[in-house]
C-alpha cells in the first residue's frame, strides 16, 4: 500500500481546512477552529492502487512575518496551496508560501524536486467579491511551475474530488520513478514528524 502525505496550506478563512473535509467526507462545515492542528487519514483506491492518505491541516497561519514550513517541507509528498478569491490579502499569502516551497528546490530538502504543488482559488461562489482574476491565479502557477484551479468548497464536492485525484495521481507517479524514495531510516524520521504533527489525529 502506498502512503500518501498531502500538507494543505494557506492563511486565515482562505477554506483550507472546508477543502480537506470536504475532500474526505462530503460534507461542508463553513466554521473550523484556527487554533486546531489535524492530520487526517484515510484508505483509498486509486486507478487500482490502495492507498494510505494523510492530510496535513496546520493552524491557520498568520499572514505575516517570516515562513519557516521546515517541517511540512521534510513531511509532505505535495502540498495544496489555499487562498481565497474574495481576499487579496490570502493571495498574497499563498503567493509568499509558493516562494518558500519553489525556494527549497534549490536548497538542501531535496525531496521538494519530487513533489506535487496546486495553488487553489477557493471561494468561487463569491464572485461577485472577487478581488483576485482567474488569471492572476493562473499567472502565479505558472511562475511557480504548479498546477492552478478555481473552486468553491461549499459548493461543488466534485470539483474537490477530482483537484484532489490528480494531485495524488502526480505524487504516485513520482514514486513510481523513484521506488527507492524512501531510506530504510524513513520510520525514525516518521517518528520524529509524528512527536510534531501528531497532536491530533482524525481518521475518515
Amino acid at each position: 500500500m502506498a502512503e500518501v502525505k498531502v500538507a494543505v496550506l494557506g492563511g486565515s478563512g482562505a477554506g483550507k481546512s472546508a477543502l480537506a473535509v470536504r475532500f474526505l467526507t462530503r460534507r461542508f462545515i463553513g466554521e473550523y477552529a484556527s487554533n486546531a492542528e489535524c492530520i487526517y487519514t484515510k484508505h483509498l483506491c486509486l486507478d487500482g492502487r490502495q492507498i494510505h492518505l494523510e492530510i496535513y491541516d496546520p493552524c491557520s497561519q498568520p499572514q505575516r512575518g517570516k515562513l519557516s514550513l521546515t517541517d511540512e517541507l521534510h513531511w509532505a509528498d505535495g502540498f495544496i496551496i489555499v487562498y481565497d478569491i474574495s481576499d487579496r490579502a490570502s493571495f498574497a499569502f499563498a503567493k509568499a508560501l509558493l516562494y518558500r516551497i519553489r525556494e527549497s528546490h534549490i536548497g538542501v530538502c531535496k525531496k521538494m524536486v519530487e513533489s506535487s504543488v496546486f495553488l487553489v482559488g477557493n471561494k468561487q461562489d463569491l464572485c461577485h467579491m472577487r478581488e483576485v482574476g482567474w488569471d492572476e491565479g493562473q499567472k502565479l502557477a505558472i511562475d511557480n511551475k504548479c498546477q492552478f484551479c478555481e473552486l468553491s468548497a461549499a459548493e461543488h464536492y466534485q470539483e474537490v474530488v477530482a483537484m484532489f485525484t490528480k494531485v495524488l495521481r502526480n505524487i504516485t507517479s513520482n514514486f513510481k520513478v523513484k521506488e527507492k524514495r524512501r531510506p530504510s531510516g524513513s520510520k525514525s524520521m516518521a517518528k520524529l514528524i509524528n512527536n510534531v504533527f501528531g497532536k491530533r489525529r482524525k481518521s475518515v
